[in-house]
């Protein structure tokens, strides 16, 4: 029997010898447990743990495990609530389903996080144990963020470390930087397909948010200008590099015309830079940052993609007054990042391994995405797909007629967790989508989902 089966057989069988003793009675001994049930001292301890952690049984050091004391729930009625509320502001479809792990039988292609065999766990671990060990690890961090760790974001991202500040990950820096421009009620361009994190948090912020348009070259120029003439929006939000959900790069040739556009609209541009080091074949383009000579740009980048989704380590880059501002909200937000994950960011970023994570990550998901293209063509002939140049996701066009929802109902049926693709747009559109993520799934499953898809359409 291998250690997950023992621990399992553990637990279930403290949880039967808790259920007949009394609230506060004390369970045997570690010692008289692993004799008895024939395991060794790390297995009852991870059973133990379980329990503990579902409150089942207490721990007291020195004194040994006990029965917990049953909780008191008490009904209440809570209906004055609803009328206090009222409707409610807060969107939150599509995050959640990307934050949500499924079952061991599942296969997810849902998730846009690194599986454990892609995430740098040992240099994770490494890094926080010396960062923990830092003199100043545990004290107030300097407000704009730990200088080492701007620096390195700086450098980068081709800016001054001075308009470079830390942000708690990406999502949080994107909600601080878009209400800190305009006010509720506001239009806000949004070039779809997008990320549903933001649209859901435009939406939960009161901001209007307005499609704009891409094709495999990105936001297209001809399409914005309309959008901002139509809206008088005084802001647009786009994913130049490897965006979400399609993995396209803002061609070079439209890079200029974009700015230039939102020049003549008195707008800026939050550039969401997430997936900068999840390039599939050649360097990554240049940050839009690095075209913008007047301070239009505002990037938001973050490590937790390319790291470990726990690393809640990010940064927005913003030039003049509206850095001030930006910054004056996250304080207010978020007061500070937690030193311990700044210098553990440092560590990581600036060992000697943070390259050779990038170079591997890089080809394991060109890997995976050559199977899945492979796979898809073999089984699903009668969808498309523009071939993604960065990122960790392919936007599966479905057949004309075929639902979206009902799609991914039907796969989650058969043990596959897909995206479907109305959480990626605004608007109505012209054929449904999936959202397929080929980072939290192995290359060698990848063929066996590509079936159940199938076989659910």
């Amino acid at each position: 029997m291998d250690n997950g089966s023992s621990v399992q057989r553990v637990t279930a069988s403290l949880r039967e010898v808790a259920a007949t003793l009394p609230a506060g009675a004390k369970l045997p001994s570690s010692r008289r447990l692993v004799a008895d049930l024939g395991v060794g001292p790390v297995t009852v301890q991870r059973a133990i743990d379980v329990l503990v952690a579902d409150g089942t049984v207490v721990t007291r050091p020195g004194a040994g495990t006990f029965v917990a004391r049953a909780s008191r729930t008490t009904t209440v009625d809570t209906d004055w609530q609803r009328v206090a509320l009222g409707a409610s502001p807060v969107q939150t479809e599509g995050v959640l389903a990307a934050l949500t792990v499924p079952s061991h039988d599942v296969l997810d292609m849902a998730r846009g996080y690194l599986d454990l065999s892609l995430q740098p766990s040992s240099r994770l671990a490494s890094a926080m144990a010396r960062a923990a060990r830092r003199p100043e690890a545990w004290t107030v961090p300097p407000p704009a963020g730990v200088p080492e760790l701007r620096t390195w974001f700086a450098q980068q991202l081709g800016a001054d470390r001075d308009d470079v500040f830390i942000t708690p990950g990406g999502q949080g820096a994107l909600s601080t930087v878009l209400r800190s421009i305009v006010p509720a009620g506001s239009p806000v361009l949004v070039a779809v397909p997008g990320y549903p994190g933001v649209i859901s948090l435009l939406r939960s912020a009161g901001l209007v948010p307005v499609p704009v348009p891409t094709d495999a070259d990105g936001v297209r120029p001809e399409l914005l200008e309309r959008a901002f003439e139509q809206s008088g929006a005084r802001l647009l939000y786009l994913q130049p590099t490897y965006a979400n959900p399609d993995g396209s790069v803002l061609a070079p040739d439209r890079r200029r015309p974009v700015l230039e556009i939102a020049a003549r609209a008195g707008a800026f541009i939050v550039e969401d830079d997430f997936a900068r080091w999840l390039g599939h074949g050649p360097t990554a383009s240049p940050s839009l940052l690095r075209d913008d000579t007047d301070g239009r740009v505002i990037t938001v980048n973050s490590l937790s993609k390319v790291s470990g989704p726990s690393l809640r380590v990010g940064c927005v880059v913003a030039r003049g007054p509206v850095a001030q501002r930006i910054a004056g909200l996250s304080f207010v937000d978020h007061l500070i990042v937690a030193r311990p994950l700044q210098e553990a960011a440092v560590e990581l970023v600036t060992g000697a391994g943070w390259n050779a994570h990038l170079r591997g990550l890089s080809a394991a998901l060109g890997s995976r995405l050559d199977a899945l293209s492979t796979a898809l063509a073999r089984e699903l002939p009668e969808c498309s797909w523009p071939r993604p140049r960065g990122g960790f996701s392919l936007w599966l066009r479905l057949p004309r007629g075929v639902d979206d929802l009902e799609v991914a109902r039907r796969t989650r049926e058969r043990g596959l967790a897909v995206g479907p693709g109305r959480h990626y747009v605004v608007a109505e559109e012209d054929a449904a989508h999936l959202r397929l993520c080929y980072a939290a799934i192995t290359e060698q499953q990848i063929p066996a989902a590509v079936k159940v898809l199938a076989a659910s359409l």
